[in-house]
């Protein structure tokens, strides 16, 4: 038994293949190998070369590529698309050579000249994974590259990938018509003359982990407390998150969210002291609007969450501190607020058993005080995620449950915007419309700036029948969300009004997105099998069909059709019809 050290280092790994390399030899053995041979000679080493790449092995049509950067990878990856399209532009269709890239980031297993370990097996999966001509890379490659390269990305969502032992997030890289990577974001939000707001998450400064959540829980509040100054946009939660832990430039910030000013800081918890510092800056100058610290005693937390948003107010348009009312007023109890904040941590990880932590802590919350608001609206939604998420036995059970909690929540504080938006959510999906429609229009009355509430009412004008005035509210909730890992449960509204409008073909473009940005929630599946199967495009309405039946064998037609809460059957049966179409014959 060997007991020598095993080398090992981080490196970026590049899996590269012919996609169409099977049926080039088949056709034309002596010209393919001698076209491959060129290319990678003409085309792939000088690319891999200048940055800095090390060609592990090359096996047939494939090759495996080693780089100490990132963003090397990454760029090399580029050139190397750039360089077969201009190739192939010159070349008859059915001679083209198209390359499939996978790249990943992991700790790999140096052995001479060759490399092993799991970072590199999941290169591979990736590039099997790759649209031809396409390149996909895993979160970590995309976590370490957006913002530092003039490309864009797509998530793919979470798959999983043949023999490795955990999902892995998937985002394409956006490559041009003409091969050339851009950007491709989505058009600035427009809000009219409103200037938009960005709250990056706060950074952790404490040297404890285990503080993370109260970081982010200040962050989180201060998106309320700025939001309620109703001429004020603010960018969601889980589009501004996807800064946390990078070094950004606030310009490039505000260019990707859409924003005119971000506000950024730090959180230092020690004891019962607590140290906040907070910049507030105008995203497209650069230039530092104003700037605090405070060193608190931790009950003064409300306090200083209330003085940074009335800085920031003063700093951008005094007059509306005359006119603007102070916000909601809030327990003074520390110990609950802090028990919902750690929940919140643990439900946004979106896990049963992370859903399951987070309702201890917020059932702690409400031992703790029972008159605190928060913890009944977040217990609510935790449950209804639960119920959703087909985590019970019991369904309707759940939701009923979750409703009550609700119900809570708005007793103790009726102006709580959340606290109606999930009532109205949860009164969807048990079929009680007009509370739904109500509750959630409450809920942007409220808050104009939550994000979440506007696809929420989405869903239920669809189910009312409000098919247009649906896509106008999620066209809304979309432009206050850019970048937003969420927008997978968002979108599928958009697929449904407009087939319900006879509109087939966005429907199923959107579905299809849907599908590609989360495989896990159900109804981009059913919009893209319906769609499809109203279009008539056979073999994709069959895949989605026999996609939907492989989730769950035992689903029937009639069941899937009445998934969604419609108040009209009519609407129910022409989904049934688009199935039906699609091939789903029992």
């Amino acid at each position: 038994m060997s007991t020598g050290r095993v080398e090992r280092k981080l490196a970026a790994i590049m899996a590269a293949d012919l996609a169409n390399y099977s049926r080039l030899m088949g056709e034309n053995e002596e010209g393919t190998h001698a076209a491959l041979k060129a290319c990678r000679g003409e085309l792939v080493e000088p690319r891999v070369a200048e940055h800095r790449g090390r060609i592990v092995k090359t096996t047939g049509d494939g090759l495996l590529i080693a780089f100490d950067s990132v963003l090397d990878a990454v760029r090399c990856a580029v050139a190397i698309q750039e360089a077969m399209s201009a190739r192939n532009a010159a070349v008859p269709e059915a001679e083209r050579m198209v390359f499939r890239v996978g790249i990943n980031v992991g700790d790999v297993i140096v052995d001479g000249d060759d490399i092993y370990g799991d970072g590199v097996n999941v290169a591979a999966r990736l590039e099997g994974q790759a649209d031809p001509g396409g390149i996909f890379v895993s979160a970590r490659v995309q976590e370490d590259t957006v913002g530092r390269l003039e490309i864009g990305f797509e998530d793919l969502g979470e798959r999983q990938l043949k023999n490795i032992e955990r999902p892995v997030r998937i985002f394409r890289v956006l490559l041009g018509a003409d091969g050339k990577a851009q950007s491709r974001r989505p058009a600035l939000p427009s809000f009219g003359n409103r200037p938009a707001f960005a709250v990056l998450p706060f950074a952790n400064t404490s040297g404890d982990p285990e503080q993370e959540y109260f970081a982010d829980g200040i962050s989180e509040d201060l998106m309320s407390a700025i939001s309620i100054w109703s001429r004020f946009p603010v960018i969601s939660r889980n589009s501004s998150f996807a800064y946390k832990g990078r070094s950004v430039d606030i310009k490039q910030v505000g260019r990707e969210l859409g924003a005119r000013y971000v506000l950024e800081g730090s959180v230092r918890k020690a004891g019962n002291r607590v140290r906040i510092t907070a910049q507030f800056t105008d995203a497209e100058t650069g230039h530092q609007l104003w700037a605090e610290r405070y060193d608190r005693e931790i009950d003064d937390i409300f306090a200083i969450q209330d003085e940074i948003t009335a800085s920031i107010v003063a700093a951008v348009e005094p007059e509306l501190l005359e006119v603007e009312e102070r916000r909601a007023s809030r327990t003074a109890n520390l110990a609950a607020y802090d028990l919902v904040q750690r929940g919140n941590w643990y439900h946004n990880k979106y896990t049963h058993d992370d859903a399951l932590e987070a309702q201890r802590l917020y059932a702690a919350a409400i031992e703790t005080d029972r008159d605190y608001a928060p913890a009944y609206a977040a217990m609510a939604y935790t449950k209804y995620w639960t119920a959703q998420m087909r985590w019970t036995n019991d369904y309707e059970g759940g939701l009923k449950e979750a409703q009550e909690f609700a119900r809570k929540a708005l007793a103790l504080d009726p102006k709580d915007a959340r606290g109606h938006m999930y009532f109205g959510q949860i009164c969807l999906w048990l079929r009680q419309h007009d509370d739904a429609v109500r509750e959630t229009r409450r809920a942007v009355e409220i808050n104009p700036s939550l994000a979440q509430a506007y696809s929420v009412l989405g869903y239920a004008l669809n189910c009312v029948g409000e098919f247009e005035e649906a896509l106008t509210t999620v066209n809304h909730s979309l432009r206050l969300r850019p970048n937003d890992r969420t927008l997978a449960r968002c979108i599928p509204a958009l697929s449904v009004a407009h087939y319900q409008l006879g509109a087939y073909g966005p429907a199923e473009e959107i579905a299809r997105r849907a599908v590609a940005m989360n495989s896990i929630y159900w109804m981009g599946h059913q919009m893209l099998a319906a769609s499809a199967g109203q279009l008539g495009h056979g073999d994709a309405a069959a895949s989605e069909v026999a996609e939907i039946r492989r989730r769950d064998p035992e689903m029937t037609r009639k069941a899937y059709s009445g998934r969604f809460p419609f108040r009209d059957p009519v609407h129910t049966e022409r989904i049934e019809e688009g199935l039906i179409k699609a091939g789903w014959s029992g």
